[in-house]
């Protein structure tokens, strides 16, 4: 009796050794975090240059992945005023009363062709579940991750009667790599 509650206490505390969880380190000069939209009739694409994220991922340990990031929204840019101008207004991003564009994922699954990231994008104060599709790929301890979410700008308060000719969607383009962390 006594052996099988040793066995059985020896057990629960390997679960979380079995359970590994990897935290990768950003390789900031290498990554981005951007967007494409169309406006004024013609393509428009911008990146953000001060974001962070902390990546916890194991593709053999889905259970205790764990993305979160943050992008400092007075950061973006396309490199025209005559977009960044009402992009940063008070109809747009509004970075002076809402600094940060953030996202939490809940659950992080693998599918078909990559991953999903379940979770929620928070912008201007609205919250919106979201799920963003990715791939990766990891080798001797280096991975590239890229992705493509495609969000309604209005769900998220943006935009402005005079936007006319500003497409209703953006699509956020991530290109991340990352070390894994020791």
């Amino acid at each position: 009796m006594i052996l099988r509650i040793v066995s059985a206490c020896l057990a629960l505390f390997a679960l979380p050794a079995m359970a590994t969880a990897q935290d990768w380190s950003l390789d900031r000069e290498a990554s981005s975090v951007g967007f494409e939209t169309t406006a004024f009739g013609g393509p428009v694409a911008g990146e953000f240059s001060d974001w962070s994220a902390q990546i916890t991922l194991d593709p053999a340990a889905l259970e205790t992945a764990q993305i979160s990031a943050r992008v400092q929204t007075a950061t973006g840019s396309t490199g025209s005023g005559g977009v960044d101008d009402p992009m940063l207004g008070a109809d747009g991003l509004a970075p002076g009363t809402h600094p940060l564009a953030l996202f939490e994922s809940s659950d992080i699954r693998a599918t078909a062709t990559g991953y999903e990231a379940h979770g929620f994008l928070t912008i201007r104060d609205a919250v919106q579940p979201v799920i963003l599709p990715f791939t990766l790929a990891i080798a001797d301890g280096h991975a590239i991750a890229d992705a493509r979410l495609t969000i309604a700008r209005t769900d998220y308060g943006i935009g402005a009667p005079g936007w006319g000719t500003t497409a209703a969607n953006v699509t956020l383009v991530l290109h991340i790599e990352a070390d894994a962390a020791e």
